[in-house]
């Protein structure tokens, strides 16, 4: 089948919908992007993009095809603006840009804003196509939660927009079970949500102890207990808490923590490390590329995932966590909700409740204690638990079963 994907982020930039691709083509799909100019995390368009943007126009057999866009920038108005551009330029470019592709299905990948799904639902009108929408994130919980909205109007503005996107979608897949009575409340037609969870990357299975994968940016030694965190760096993972559990462990010197990631906070929390005299308990290294990533958790004695205390995360899975559970490495939570059940249903780690620091640094002592052996039976059962319930060649075959139920049920109308 011919498949457009639309998603506001997209290769150079690391996300999930990255690894989707072969496995489409490798199925024999035909597969085209539609994506704006790569900027996250750091809200800066990336240089290498800029310098040769030709070289970003097809990514393993599938055509890209990239709107302008303004860039997130480093406050809410210029993110505000980003979101807005791609709505305009999605539907208006985009349209025209596609106009001699007539796609059987188009596919929607959310992880915010829920937006990304105007262009495509748009462009589903005028090619007749039926749109599926894969929500990574909730809206208008979302904003709620992080964005600290408040006012009824914009609330409601924003739920009559997710409402139009639902309700002109042929399916909604939501990335936890939770999230599928979320989106229901926002749908006139609950039995389009279906529940559909991410997979983990591609990433060595389990830890190598082999040399040349340890990464050189880190000084291997094996007296620290190293506590790592990769991924985003932003207002949902709660560095404040993880910054206060470093601080009620100051005098513990052989826990380290190690960041490898970029966001909106990123700079804030480099800048509160120094201010509260942490440095020699921390290393910040910034973002790298998803192939260098096994290099660093070669180094983790424990890996660490962190949502801040709200409602609407405690519906979430975190999409770090099913890559975590693949690397045999234990997991120490500190959220509340679905990821925290995994963590403990996987018997994969310890999880505190969210926003509890003390309780986050009680379970890097109590996991810092744990045997070698210990240690790597909870990374073995976080390993196990991922190919039961996460395996990625199960869950790419039901999603190409969602693809062909959308499929005949927007053409049986």
């Amino acid at each position: 089948m011919k498949i457009l994907i639309v998603t506001q982020y997209f290769w150079p930039e690391n996300f999930r919908i990255n690894d989707f691709i072969p496995e489409l083509i490798g199925k024999g799909h035909e597969v085209s992007i539609l994506t704006g100019k790569p900027n996250y995390p750091s809200g800066k368009f990336f240089s290498e993009f800029l310098e040769k943007p030709s070289l970003f126009s097809n990514y393993m057999g599938a055509d890209i095809y990239r709107v302008p866009i303004v860039s997130r920038g480093s406050n809410s108005f210029q993110l505000f603006l980003n979101y807005l551009s791609f709505v305009i330029t999605g539907t208006l470019i985009g349209a025209w840009k596609l106009r001699k592709f007539k796609p059987d299905l188009i596919f929607v990948y959310e992880p915010s804003p829920v937006t990304v799904g105007i262009p495509a639902v748009t462009i589903g009108k005028l090619k007749r196509a039926p749109v599926v929408f894969w929500a990574l994130d909730l809206w208008p919980e979302t904003l709620q939660a992080v964005g600290g909205i408040r006012s009824r109007s914009v609330l409601w503005a924003i739920e009559k927009i997710v409402r139009f996107i639902y309700n002109n979608c042929t399916l909604i897949l939501g990335q936890s079970k939770s999230f599928v009575k979320s989106i229901q409340s926002h749908c006139d037609y609950p039995h389009k949500v279906q529940y559909f969870p991410s997979w983990a990357e591609k990433l060595h299975a389990s830890k190598n102890t082999s040399e040349k994968l340890f990464a050189p940016e880190i000084k291997k030694n094996d007296t620290f207990f190293n506590i790592l965190f990769a991924g985003n760096i932003a207002d949902a993972q709660d560095m404040p808490a993880v910054l206060k559990a470093a601080e009620l462990l100051r005098n513990n010197k052989s826990i380290k923590w190690i960041i490898v990631g970029d966001g909106r906070r990123f700079e804030w929390l480099k800048s509160q490390v120094k201010k509260r005299k942490l440095e020699e308990h921390f290393i910040i290294l910034g973002r790298f590329p998803l192939e260098r990533m096994p290099s660093f958790f070669a180094h983790a004695d424990a890996l660490l995932v962190s949502l801040k205390k709200d409602p609407v995360f405690s519906l979430t899975i975190p999409a770090k966590l099913q890559t975590y559970l693949m690397t045999g490495i234990p997991i120490l939570g500190m959220l509340d909700g679905e990821g925290s059940k995994i963590i403990k249903e996987s018997n994969a780690g310890i999880s505190s409740s969210a926003s509890d620091s003390k309780s986050l640094a009680a379970a890097a002592i109590e996991m810092s204690l744990l045997s070698s052996k210990d240690r790597k039976q909870l990374g073995q059962n976080g390993i196990e638990y991922s190919r039961k319930e996460f395996d990625r060649s199960i869950l790419m075959s039901k999603l190409e079963n969602f693809f062909i139920s959308a499929i005949n049920d927007y053409h049986e109308k």
